[in-house]
């Protein structure tokens, strides 16, 4: 090749742009993903992930309907699964690009939050319950009421988290924990102002973290972060109240406006193969949905009683749903609550 040609070769070459790495952009819970996993699927991909995390499925779901293409997977909790594919918020799921699918848990599909997972894929279950401090706290404790005891002044800690305060306050009134009903949505709402005085701290970001570090003595939160505090700290109890805990599943979901849902599905497939969901189950203390993932858990959190619980507690167990018109009457009395003094 005469040397002027392969001058402008070259140089033609140095003039195309580079090929800007393959991305992905993950918006999940805080403290909800290990850095482990995004990594070995970026080595086994080559695809780079940027990964964002929000504090509650309100604050998720008010970004995903702002900005409708900025992310490619999101993780919602059952209730707003069904809402935001409802508002057309959400892609549906290709299967068949899923191999690995059929690792996952029957009872946990097919749910009436998306009665065919047309739109969601488990990634995590667990349940919203009590936990206790025995080291602070000698009674024995057996129901979301013994919130209210006046002994507890600025010792309770809660989720920030609108339905599962709603619920305890509903359950104690003997009331559906996904009432429709506005005269008992308001009466939850008086019932949670009693609470007030007792609530020290609302915390979604990281609640072990308050109990570890003595602001709260009980309260209400995720049991995964009940199951880690008692890790570091024997006397952290989980309870699973009388009137029954909450239950939930958290899912990967594909926004409509995903500019990359081919690398979203490879993350998903990804996600559960077994020992990668089996990671992501023993970083954090909740229950994975992922059948074959159960022979790779550990036998301590395999066999923890905070992780499963018994047939027996999750019967009395409730799953959220979406609320539908009813969801501005409690954003109406849960904005009341946060301002009440």
């Amino acid at each position: 090749m005469p040397m002027f040609r392969l001058f402008v070769l070259m140089a033609t070459l140095l003039a195309l742009p580079a090929h800007a790495a393959e991305t992905l952009k993950v918006y999940n819970w805080s403290e909800y993903m290990p850095q482990r996993v995004l990594d070995l699927f970026t080595n086994q991909t080559g695809i780079t992930i940027t990964y964002v995390t929000y504090e509650s499925n309100e604050e998720m779901y008010e970004q995903v309907k702002a900005n409708p293409s900025e992310y490619d997977i999101v993780v919602p909790s059952t209730y707003f699964v069904s809402r935001m594919a409802r508002e057309g918020m959400l892609q549906k799921i290709n299967k068949s690009k899923l191999p690995n699918i059929g690792n996952l848990d029957p009872r946990l599909m097919n749910l009436a939050h998306d009665p065919q997972n047309e739109y969601s894929i488990p990634y995590l279950w667990g349940t919203t319950a009590m936990f206790v401090d025995s080291a602070h706290v000698k009674t024995k404790l057996t129901s979301w009421a013994d919130l209210w005891r006046p002994e507890f002044r600025n010792k309770v800690l809660l989720l920030d988290d609108m339905r599962d305060i709603f619920h305890i306050a509903l359950r104690t009134l003997g009331y559906s924990g996904s009432s429709t009903n506005p005269k008992e949505i308001e009466a939850a709402y008086r019932k949670l102002l009693e609470l007030k005085p007792n609530i020290v701290e609302f915390n979604s970001d990281s609640p072990k973290d308050a109990i570890l570090e003595d602001r709260a003595e009980l309260g209400a939160i995720w049991n995964g972060e009940i199951f880690r505090a008692g890790e570091e700290r024997y006397t952290v109890e989980c309870i699973y109240p009388k009137e029954g805990a909450v239950m939930w599943v958290d899912s990967f979901a594909i926004p409509a406006g995903s500019k990359n849902s081919e690398a979203a599905h490879k993350f998903i497939d990804f996600l559960m193969k077994p020992g990668i969901a089996a990671l992501a189950a023993e970083a954090y203390g909740y229950a994975t949905p992922n059948r074959a993932a159960m022979k790779e858990l550990d036998l301590w959190t395999r066999g923890s009683p905070v992780i499963y619980p018994s047939d027996e507690i999750l019967k009395k167990a409730s799953i959220h749903v979406d609320l539908g018109d009813a969801t501005a009457v409690y954003e109406k009395y849960w904005k009341l609550f946060q301002e009440a003094k």
